[in-house]
């Protein structure tokens, strides 16, 4: 054999090995299927706390576990179902809004990370804060 041709064969073999190895998707693998991913509030006055319970099922064939959901900030705060929620199951992550110190349009998100089949998920809460009604003092009483 000659040389070239060696160094043909081990360079191929060499650049094989390179490839990482296909990533095959799961076909039982657990899958969200939320009722909405988005909610607009529509007007909230500033300083209140309004909140929306995200509604979804597990239509995957093994149990979905949620690992984290997070905000995109500190004002907007998740809570979501510690437990695997088994196959045809429903499940709520529950999304509270402090508008406090915001002022004007908000597009909030709700980050999921999960085994599911799409193993990051994201949610969006809206609204526009307005600024709280002014308290109008009494005219005062001639005394």
């Amino acid at each position: 054999m000659s040389l070239g041709l060696l160094c043909s064969i081990a360079l191929t073999l060499k650049a094989q090995e390179a490839k990482p190895a296909a990533v095959v998707a799961n076909p039982n693998a657990s899958e969200f299927k939320f009722d909405q991913e988005e909610y607009d509030f529509g007007k909230i006055k500033q300083g209140e706390s309004v909140t929306y319970e995200f509604k979804f099922k597990n239509v995957g064939k093994e149990p979905l576990i949620i690992s984290e959901a997070h905000g995109s900030c500190g004002c907007t705060q998740p809570i979501f179902p510690k437990e695997p929620i088994m196959k045809g199951k429903d499940g709520v992550i529950k999304v509270t809004f402090n508008s406090a110190g915001k002022m004007g349009v908000q597009d909030k998100t709700v980050t999921i990370t999960s085994n599911s089949k799409t193993p990051s998920r994201i949610l969006h809460i809206k609204g526009n804060v307005e600024a709280p009604a002014v308290a109008v003092p009494a005219p005062a009483q001639g005394m």
